[in-house]
């Protein structure tokens, strides 16, 4: 059985799935993803990229009314997926995954698109900025 800490972990990942699911990263995201849950395993790395997959399109085709829904499923189904790695492996690897899954819900979960700007209509100069930790200066129209 998992500590609350590391269910917190897994948590995390699957609403990183599904936060990013349908976004502008999705393909790197869904890259990263599959690789962390296969292991170096080439067979487990194709299944979760069809699994992934699967996942997006189901997003993808949920009705407005039910799409939180379809959501919340989906990123408790990715959590077991994730909880289910963590059960298998040895302290050292939990270890290593713990910090790959940390790092992948905070560039894509808790309502981020990992640094993504989708939906957006913009009519006139844009400045966007996304991440932590860093500096930007703006200066629009004229110098005068």
């Amino acid at each position: 059985m998992l500590t609350e800490a590391l269910t917190a972990v897994a948590a995390g990942g699957g609403m990183a799935v599904v936060q990013a699911a349908g976004s502008d990263t999705w393909a790197w995201f869904r890259t990263r993803c599959a690789r962390l849950v296969g292991r170096g395993d080439g067979a487990r790395e194709a299944e979760a990229l069809d699994r992934l997959d699967r996942t997006a399109a189901v997003l993808a085709a949920a009705e407005e009314g039910e799409r939180e829904r379809v959501r919340a499923v989906h990123a408790v189904l990715w959590q077991g997926e994730f909880a289910s790695l963590l059960e298998s492996l040895g302290e050292e690897e939990r270890e290593l995954l713990v910090g790959q899954l940390g790092a992948l819900a905070k560039d894509f979960g808790s309502g981020s698109a990992g640094g993504a700007v989708t939906g957006n209509t913009f009519h006139g100069p844009v400045a966007v900025q996304t991440g932590d930790h860093n500096r930007q200066e703006n200066n629009f129209g004229s110098g005068g």
